[in-house]
């Protein structure tokens, strides 16, 4: 999901798609997965050389992604989108427009703490990491290359980067991450209880299911990797800031003035924990930037604005 603060910061990509011919390419990319620029050029009816400005301005907005791939007919573009919802914030606050940014990224192998019990595996961009269920695979030198992992019961924790200047303190943690039940792409109907946690404070829930029977391949999903189960998740996001805590856009818990948040000596450790004893026991599955549907690692925002500031807005 992408994030937009305010009409002045979507400007551009509100111009990008105030065209009749950029909307109908979205419309074909999110209906289609991806498609090459002669499909688009067939099902548009109007000549390449006339859809490629049309693309460009789309790229350059980080609407679509475009690669070269080899054909048996030569070298092809194809395109895709990147992301699939757009979060306008019309109205933002006296503090976010205020605050500083920086953004981050975590890749899903670098966790800092795990415990997996068996029911597991990890996977790079080239080939399964040892065997599955085996969770030994977990402290293997190999695991830092891991674009997809998953596993039934236990946790994963990961650092995030603390780039705060020196006398900041952090207002908002933005963090989004494409996963889903371990189970994805099984034909039972399975569901999975997944939970989110910030230094040690549980944060929010997600209850994952199997119940989509729609899966197709991953767009970013290895050729190598044929296996039905897991092709790609669901994009996730999670907001952080002193007046509530957000999944997917929705408050799932108001946190008023006595959420922690960080100065420029803090650490902030994100786990995400599941359980085989709970009521719904189908495990979690999460993914890097050569896997799955979004060509992304975990991503992080963080908004930051002086502690004197801070103080000042209550």
């Amino acid at each position: 999901m992408r994030r937009i603060n305010g009409l002045k910061e979507g400007l551009e990509l509100f111009r990008t798609l105030g065209s009749e011919i950029r909307m109908q390419i979205v419309t074909l990319l999110a209906a289609n997965t991806e498609m090459s620029l002669s499909e688009l050029s067939a099902a548009l009816g109007v000549t390449q050389g006339a859809l490629t400005t049309h693309v460009r301005m789309l790229e350059e907005q980080d609407l679509i992604d475009v690669t070269v791939r080899h054909t048996a007919h030569g070298l092809q573009k194809v395109c895709s989108l990147k992301d699939y919802e757009v979060l306008l914030n019309v109205y933002p606050s006296v503090e976010e427009s205020q605050t500083k940014v920086y953004q981050t990224e975590v890749p899903i192998g670098h966790y800092s703490d795990y415990s997996v019990n068996t029911g597991c595996g990890l996977v790079t961009e080239k080939a399964l990491v040892g065997s599955e269920d085996d969770r030994r695979v977990f402290s293997y030198p190999e695991r830092l290359d891991a674009q997809m992992l998953w596993f039934h019961d236990g946790f994963i924790e990961y650092r995030i980067p603390n780039f705060l200047p020196e006398n900041n303190r952090i207002v908002q943690l933005t963090i989004s991450v494409e996963m889903c039940c371990a189970e994805q792409g099984s034909e039972q109907d399975l569901f999975s209880d997944i939970d989110y946690y910030l230094n040690g404070r549980k944060i929010g829930s997600w209850l994952a299911s199997t119940q989509d029977r729609n899966i197709s391949r991953g767009i970013y999903t290895p050729a190598w990797y044929k296996s039905p189960m897991r092709q790609h998740g669901f994009l996730k996001m999670l907001v952080i800031n002193n007046a509530a805590i957000y999944i997917d856009g929705n408050i799932i818990q108001e946190t008023g003035t006595n959420w922690p948040f960080l100065d420029e000596n803090g650490e902030m450790r994100f786990r995400i924990e599941t359980h085989s004893s709970g009521e719904h026991p189908g495990g979690v599955a999460l993914y890097g930037k050569q896997f799955g549907n979004y060509n992304q690692n975990i991503q992080v925002i963080v908004h930051y604005m002086p502690e004197e500031m801070v103080q000042q807005l209550g």
